[in-house]
């Protein structure tokens, strides 16, 4: 399982302020616990900074792989900003968060995707928006891979969101984004399935129920590699039983493991 740690991230409440204070002791510590925790990738993400993101951003990064090796998932709405991340990157390959189906935003991030040999999150959505239905969004998918893979993208480098919607708004966003899951696993096995797991249960009470369960049925359905919270042992439990379940830890060696470290919360 692709695990992107999400906590470096200046729409959470709790870590805006280190990023503003320049909190490097703050910022490393998060860093190390996400990477000890199991994290794959670390999500950067300085969005919230309007004025100086590219300078925030470009802090993080610098501040970050001083003490931690873990690749990034450089994460921002705006191209400049990935392209300062990119550059300021020596952690390996990246993941850049994220490109769209939308002409303008396809054109902007592709090109930095192809020059500095980056994994991409595709989101299921483009110029007409958030799809409603799976059928839509495996539409889009279709051509994302189809674009991104004759730039020279190759599959596996190739992490395609279904735009996970709260299922408190609507009670078939569940559904249509597990659909989605399986009919793109099924087509391109090649390719990952990534999403941010916690978007299911935004608006609702006990979210973590709720990614928990959420969890354990995305990965059944195909999903390889989710944005989430690491340090919820919780959640982390669930991961390990569901790769062990579906047979991709042999021998539950790797839960066994866990449970020994007591990384397991029984």
């Amino acid at each position: 399982m692709i695990i992107i740690g999400e906590k470096i991230n200046s729409t959470l409440k709790a870590i805006r302020p280190a990023m503003e204070a320049r909190d490097s002791a703050a910022i490393i510590d998060l860093a190390k616990r996400q990477t000890e925790a199991g994290a794959s990738f670390i999500d950067v993400n300085a969005g919230m900074f309007h004025d100086n993101e590219i300078e925030i951003l470009e802090w993080l990064i610098n501040t970050i792989q001083e003490h931690v090796s873990t690749p990034f998932a450089i994460d921002s709405p705006n191209p400049l900003a990935i392209k300062a991340g990119l550059k300021a990157n020596r952690n390996g390959k990246p993941i850049i968060n994220s490109i769209t189906g939308e002409r303008e935003r396809l054109e902007a991030i592709l090109p930095l995707a192809v020059e500095y040999n980056t994994g991409i999150i595709a989101l299921c959505m483009d110029d007409n928006g958030m799809p409603e239905t799976a059928d839509e969004r495996i539409g889009i998918a279709r051509t994302l891979i189809k674009e991104l893979t004759a730039a020279g993208i190759a599959p596996e480098d190739i992490y395609i969101d279904p735009m996970i919607r709260p299922i408190g708004t609507g009670s078939h966003y569940g559904n249509v984004a597990l659909d989605t899951m399986r009919a793109v696993k099924q087509e391109y096995p090649e390719a990952h399935i990534a999403c941010g797991l916690s978007n299911i249960s935004f608006g609702i009470p006990a979210r973590k129920v709720m990614n928990q369960a959420f969890l354990v049925a995305a990965m059944t359905s195909g999903m390889d590699g989710a944005i989430l919270d690491p340090l919820d042992k919780k959640l982390m439990t669930f991961l390990y039983a569901t790769e062990a379940l579906l047979g991709t830890d042999d021998f539950c060696m790797n839960y066994i493991t866990k449970f020994r470290e007591g990384e397991l919360e029984v």
